[in-house]
């Protein structure tokens, strides 16, 4: 019998085998380290694979990643070639990543934060609001993700943008493609949305010089930002010193170059920034595990795997 392997150093991994036995209970599941013999295992799902280990399996067919991007796969130099790497593409966490993007666009657009500080104080302060269609929100990578969330931002009334790198076309979207649409793109885009996948063309790309370039005429005074894509895509150091001087006004971030983020970090006490712990979109076990069992009983039945990873663009 093919066996079927977690890689995953960083998670626990019980959850991930008992949901992978009930997905797939005729097959045999394990978990390294212990993985028993390695000629066994046909299928391996990873996240952060130490070096090494996958290259290890050497009747390994497909690699699935645990998460929404792939970067944390394809860091590890030792990754074996020639093997498909199947990208998650579930319902349940394209969702969930909308809802953290509407939840964090409305908490700006409404301005929770200055009625926290309100309460906090015991003071009764009301302030003019503005209309959605006031506000419009821009939101760099238009895959999947980015997509669904764009689509659920525009029925709520906001003016919506995308730009990615080749041109989509998204009913209630205004689309910007490449380095030439990128300009436009940002002039208009009042709260910034980053969704985009991580590669070495967007490594550093959420910087001051991008942050001077975003729209200053909107209702909310200046610029937000929203980063759930990946921490090698923001300058921290130009966010704080951004967020100081007026470049930007507030911004939301799920994801770090370091994670945990350093307790030493001044994003951490900044009144204008909102943290959450990589959380924007759980990978949840049995809801993926269902989607993996999905792929490799169609790979059994000589299907081909969907979602596949295109290791030149590198998502």
């Amino acid at each position: 019998m093919s066996a079927f392997v977690f890689v995953t150093p960083t998670w626990p991994t019980a959850p991930w085998v008992s949901a992978m036995r009930k997905a797939a209970p005729n097959m045999d599941v394990r978990a390294w380290p212990e993985v028993g013999k390695v000629e066994d295992i046909a299928y391996a799902a990873a996240w952060l694979p130490p070096p090494n280990v996958l290259k290890s399996f050497p009747r390994l067919k497909a690699i699935f990643s645990l998460g929404a991007g792939v970067d944390a796969i394809l860091k590890d130099p030792t990754l074996p070639q020639g093997l498909p790497i199947v990208r998650v593409n579930d319902a349940d966490l394209t969702n969930r990543m909308s809802e953290y993007i509407v939840l964090h666009v409305l908490m700006h657009h409404r301005q929770q934060r200055r009625l926290d500080a309100s309460q906090a104080k015991g003071v009764w302060e009301g302030f003019a609001q503005h209309a959605a269609g006031d506000l419009c929100v821009g939101i760099m990578g238009l895959g999947v993700l980015g997509q669904d969330a764009a689509r659920k931002l525009a029925m709520m009334g906001f003016r919506v943008r995308g730009w990615s790198r080749s041109p989509k076309n998204v009913a209630g979207v205004e689309s910007f493609a490449g380095a030439e649409g990128l300009d436009a793109f940002l002039a208009g885009t009042d709260i910034l949305v980053c969704l985009l996948p991580a590669t070495a063309e967007t490594d550093g790309i959420l910087n001051r010089a991008l942050f001077a370039r975003l729209s200053r005429k909107g209702p909310l005074g200046g610029p937000v930002l929203i980063n759930a894509g990946r921490g090698r895509q923001q300058n921290e150091d130009d966010i704080l010193a951004c967020l100081e001087d007026g470049t930007l006004l507030a911004a939301t971030l799920d994801v770090f170059k370091t994670e945990p983020l350093p307790a030493s970090s001044g994003l951490w006490r900044h009144p204008r920034v909102t943290l959450t712990p990589h959380a924007a979109a759980d990978s949840e076990p049995g809801t993926i595990c269902a989607y993996v069992a999905g792929q490799i009983a169609r790979f059994e039945k000589g299907l081909p795997l969907e979602n596949l990873v295109d290791l030149k663009r590198g998502y």
